[in-house]
């Protein structure tokens, strides 16, 4: 599964899947793909996770979007027809097409960039593999007995986890392979992510897929 997955910049992952193609929080592709989304998960409306521009790019009209609620009136305002949309909450278990997925909440503990009423999501997505995908979030209570072979995590500081945090979450759910996302675009570096795939060196295994 591990070589199906691509983060391409920030937290914006590209999954083959069965012949489908699922996006999560697309964001700078460089026009490096071109309509061939099947599925979008957003995790929230920044625009670094939400970028407009991206998403149309990789439109096309069959494209289904997950996004959290405050997102559902921008998304129809850029062409995506009410049947294509699915709005989600927190702590909620929902089915779209094939693809089942779970939300868990995102949010920031001790910093107002995330806040916890704006019910912002991450996802667990079940592909065989069942893969966590975080958004934006600090180590909070909720997510850490989360069961996953796959965790992507942001280790960027700053506005989520830095790299220490991330590391002690990733031990309390000890997924087999963990993907350290949302650095080097805005903050955190590369260095980051080798800093946190030796602090879990014997406890999980950490694939650096953003050089």
């Amino acid at each position: 599964m591990i070589n199906n997955i691509e983060l391409i910049s920030q937290s914006a992952l590209r999954i083959k899947y069965d012949n489908k193609i699922i996006y999560f929080d697309p964001y700078l592709l460089n026009n490096k793909y071109n309509q061939d989304a099947d599925y979008i998960f957003i995790t929230h409306s920044h625009y670094d996770h939400f970028s407009n521009d991206d998403i149309m790019c990789i439109k096309k009209d069959s494209t289904k979007i997950v996004i959290p609620y405050d997102l559902e009136e921008k998304v129809k305002n850029i062409g995506f027809n009410e049947d294509n949309i699915l709005v989600v909450d927190v702590n909620n278990n929902y089915n779209i097409d094939f693809i089942k997925f779970s939300t868990v909440p995102a949010y920031n503990i001790n910093k107002d960039f995330h806040k916890k009423e704006y019910h912002w999501v991450g996802y667990i997505i079940n592909l065989d593999n069942v893969i966590y995908v975080a958004g934006d979030t600090d180590n909070i209570d909720e997510i850490r007995n989360i069961k996953c072979d796959i965790a992507c995590v942001p280790i960027g500081g700053v506005y989520t986890m830095d790299v220490l945090e991330a590391s002690e979450l990733i031990k309390s759910i000890k997924p087999s392979i963990v993907i350290p996302i949302h650095y080097k675009t805005i903050v955190g570096t590369v260095e980051d992510a080798y800093r946190f795939k030796k602090l879990l060196e014997g406890i999980t295994d950490v694939k650096v897929l953003m050089e």
